[in-house]
């Protein structure tokens, strides 16, 4: 995609503040990217509020609205492929997607996690840190694989872990540099394009 506007479904379930990271940065023309559309599990999230004010389509798929797990991820890749998106960013999409997912965007498929891969995978990423006494942690943006937290690494960024830290404090201080490593990720991608190779992702056509 070197050369185009790549174009990125971002999936939310929250506030959506690594979302508007990206829409304030595909905002300016420079930015080699844009988000397309902007997808939820639940409505009435602020994500999805800060997607319509930018003018972006959003859509929202629950999963107790379908039959079977099965039912709801297939109608999730339906409608992200809907908007023929180059990349699939997963911004705090509390959901896991299944195997028709997993194989529409093999590769293309992103996700942040609070903390440096392969270390404090899971849902406690900065109180994990915290407990064991790190003095550095951080925050890594892969691609999704079938795994928890497991994919091949895009980028990760360091983050210190102060004295007087707590894990909300320590987590805030990741969150901020998450959103700067991903806009930068993402537009790195845009401009240089990459491959996955194994666990290796490499920049670059």
């Amino acid at each position: 995609m070197v050369g185009s506007q790549l174009r990125v479904v971002v999936l939310v379930s929250g506030s959506g503040t690594n979302l508007q990271a990206l829409l304030d940065a595909t905002a300016d023309p420079a930015y080699p990217a844009t988000v397309v559309a902007v997808g939820a599990d639940r409505e009435g999230i602020e994500g999805l509020t800060r997607a319509e004010r930018a003018g972006v389509p959003t859509f929202v798929l629950r999963v107790k609205d379908f039959q079977t797990r099965s039912a709801w991820d297939a109608a999730l890749t339906a409608s992200v492929a809907g908007f023929d998106p180059d990349l699939v960013v997963s911004a705090g999409f509390m959901k896991l997607v299944g195997e028709d997912f997993l194989a529409a965007y093999a590769g293309r498929l992103l996700n942040t996690h609070p903390a440096l891969s392969p270390s404090f995978p899971g849902m406690h990423g900065p109180a994990d840190a915290l407990a064991y006494g790190v003095k550095v942690t951080g925050c890594t943006l892969f691609v999704v694989d079938a795994g928890v937290d497991t994919g091949p690494i895009v980028a990760q960024s360091v983050v210190p872990v102060l004295d007087d830290d707590t894990a909300e404090t320590l987590h805030e201080r990741i969150k901020t540099e998450e959103r700067r490593m991903l806009v930068e990720a993402v537009g790195r991608m845009a401009r240089e394009g990459f491959t996955v190779d194994g666990r290796v992702v490499r920049f670059g056509g």
